[in-house]
C-alpha cells in the first residue's frame, strides 16, 4: 500500500497561506485612534475585568469554603505522651503513660493534666 505525502504537504501549505499576517502589530484592521473602535476597546477591557474579578471570587469563594470544610472532617489526632512513676499496692515502682491530645500548634485540648481531661485514655503497657 502507497502512501501519497503530496496531500499532506499541500494542505500544510495552504494552511500557513491561509493563516494570514496582518500588517499592525496588534492584529487589527480597523483605526484604534476612532470613537468607535477606542469605546469598543474601553468597554471590553471593563467587561473583561469585571467578569474577572466576578469569577475569581466565585472560584476564591469556593477554594476558601472547601479548604475550611476540609479542617472539620480532618481525622488527624496529635497525643503528647509522658511517663509519671507510680507506685503500686503491692510495692512495685511502674511507669505509667500519661496522653495529651494536642492540636496543630502543641496546644492541648480540653485540659492540661492527667490525660482524662482531654479524653484520650492512658493506654497501659503489657502487665
Amino acid at each position: 500500500m502507497k502512501i501519497s505525502l503530496v496531500p499532506g504537504i499541500v494542505l500544510m501549505l495552504v494552511a500557513l497561506a491561509a493563516g494570514g499576517c496582518a500588517s499592525k502589530r496588534d492584529g487589527r484592521v480597523v483605526n484604534t485612534r476612532q470613537p468607535g473602535p477606542a469605546l469598543g476597546t474601553a468597554v471590553g477591557t471593563a467587561a473583561g475585568a469585571v467578569v474577572g474579578n466576578a469569577a475569581g471570587a466565585v472560584v476564591g469563594a469556593g477554594e476558601g469554603f472547601v479548604g475550611a470544610s476540609g479542617t472539620a472532617f480532618n481525622g488527624d489526632r496529635r497525643v503528647v505522651r509522658s511517663w509519671r512513676t507510680e507506685t503500686t499496692a503491692d510495692g512495685r515502682v511502674i511507669q505509667v503513660p500519661v496522653e495529651i491530645e494536642v492540636d496543630e500548634y502543641g496546644r492541648p485540648l480540653g485540659g492540661v493534666g492527667s490525660g482524662a481531661s482531654s479524653g484520650v485514655p492512658a493506654q497501659r503497657g503489657p502487665r
